[in-house]
């Protein structure tokens, strides 16, 4: 009987000794935390890309608004949208704002001058809603305009890590450059303002 309790004790010390298929067995338990890991930073690097790429876009079509001098139509506004869906890289649900705000002194309060949307969900401007989002825009001297354009997309990650999809908003406002207002105007005013 003692025989066998010493060779019962040698045999479990050597099995607690033996470290043979110790790593394919710490493999097994590691790789799917290393892929998850792998997974969630390429998804947070394309979101953060996308986002900068959605800034960059927005950036870009504010800066295209201040340097224009003729007036604008829907269908430039129709045309803006496309812009910002090739510039983005987005064709699904994307939406834009161009505004064209003024600061009035007297008023004591910012005015839109005109406001159109292109995309589901999203509005025109009103005076109201402009003096609720105040604190985002600068300060200007009297009867300054500035175009505000504002975008939205929806980032939809490639692979499910935990992370649903995420809204990306844009807010760019920008000085006019080459004329003292930007008109809007429907296809039949001929230059003149609406």
């Amino acid at each position: 009987m003692l025989g066998l309790i010493k060779t019962l004790k040698s045999r479990v010390a050597a099995f607690r000794d033996d470290s043979r298929g110790s790593v394919s067995v710490e493999a097994v338990l590691i790789f799917p935390i290393v892929m998850w890991s792998m997974l969630a930073m390429f998804v947070f690097f394309e979101g953060y890309r996308q986002t900068t790429i959605n800034q960059k876009a927005a950036n870009t079509i504010a800066d295209m608004y201040s340097r224009e001098t003729a007036s604008i139509t829907p269908v430039y506004i129709d045309n803006t949208k496309a812009l910002y869906d090739l510039l983005a890289g987005i064709n699904d649900n994307t939406r834009i704002r161009v505004s064209v705000v003024k600061w009035s002194k007297r008023r004591d309060m910012y005015q839109v001058e005109w406001s159109e949307a292109r995309g589901s969900g999203v509005f025109e401007l009103s005076n109201d809603d402009i003096n609720n989002m105040a604190s985002n825009l600068p300060t200007l001297p009297d009867q300054e305009r500035v175009v505000l354009v504002e975008t939205w997309a929806t980032f939809q990650p490639l692979f499910n890590i935990g992370m649903g999809n995420v809204e990306m908003q844009s807010f760019v406002f920008t000085r006019l450059r080459f004329a003292p207002q930007l008109r809007f105007c429907d296809n039949n005013c001929n230059g003149a303002s609406a």
